[in-house]
């Protein structure tokens, strides 16, 4: 940890990003705005219960050119001691500043639920344990932007997405509405509106779980659920009703103009951005 602490110091780095038991040691890492994937903070009892003990290869390429470690009882030990460590300095501040990705095919470290006893910004995504180029891409970049815009003070145009315009007649997502998603977020900061009706609030779950499935990781806390859309600030609105009452810029999915997803992506391709 001293090593760490002193390459902070030094580099003064704006994020901090750790997987795995650098998620662990990334943790303790305080002042500094930082993502934990699949932090390992019970590194001891996973290497016992995951069958991890005696030689390791290690995955990816090392600088001193070693891809063997012997992992003893005493490593173990050692590893127990130090995320013992872990959560020792947890302020609101820092609850702020942590972001904690869990991959919810994780076979190898379970460690949403004690994350998010500390920290409120625990976010489960589509994945396994190691980070390949698809949940960086997916569900990484989405959590970096929210604290570059935080960090430049930027503030995004809304789009909000109607929850009418989202699922075809099975039940999944409509042709293309990934594609338009993920370009939107590009731009725009993106959420979902969706009704609550006051007589089956387990809609309201429903609702949630499906939106968490189909969009994952960079639809967190970005769901408004409101039985009166008209009264909702943004600077557009993608619906398949019309609300006149709406200040912003309304488009009327399923219209001649806008009958599918692709039709929106044009529309906010000739905006650029704007």
């Amino acid at each position: 940890m001293e090593l760490l602490r002193n390459l902070v110091n030094t580099e003064k780095p704006d994020l901090i990003i750790g997987t795995s038991m650098g998620g662990m040691y990334t943790e303790m890492l305080y002042g500094v705005d930082r993502i934990c994937v699949n932090p390992a903070f019970q590194m001891g009892t996973t290497i016992s219960e995951t069958n991890m003990m005696g030689k390791q290869v290690f995955q990816n390429p090392r600088q001193d050119g070693v891809q063997e470690v012997i992992v003893t009882k005493a490593l173990v030990k050692e590893y127990k001691e130090i995320t013992e460590k872990c959560f020792s300095q947890v302020t609101e501040e820092e609850q702020q500043r942590v972001f904690g990705l869990f991959g919810d095919a994780d076979p190898v470290v379970h460690t949403f639920d004690l994350f998010n006893e500390h920290y409120p910004q625990a976010i489960r995504f589509h994945g396994e344990h190691r980070l390949i180029e698809k949940a960086v891409f997916h569900y990484l970049m989405p959590v970096i932007r929210w604290i570059d815009d935080r960090q430049e003070g930027r503030e995004r145009r809304t789009v909000l997405i109607d929850q009418n315009t989202l699922a075809d007649g099975y039940g999944k997502p409509k042709s293309s509405l990934n594609k338009a998603y993920e370009f939107l977020l590009d731009n725009y900061n993106v959420f979902f509106v969706c009704p609550a009706p006051t007589n089956n609030p387990s809609a309201i779950t429903e609702q949630q779980a499906w939106i968490e499935d189909a969009f994952s990781a960079p639809a967190w806390n970005h769901t408004i659920f409101t039985n009166q859309p008209q009264l909702l600030y943004g600077d557009y609105f993608i619906s398949s009703t019309e609300h006149d009452d709406f200040l912003g810029t309304s488009l009327l999915f399923g219209s001649e103009e806008f009958k599918t997803w692709e039709e929106i992506i044009t529309f906010f391709e000739r905006l650029g951005g704007q």
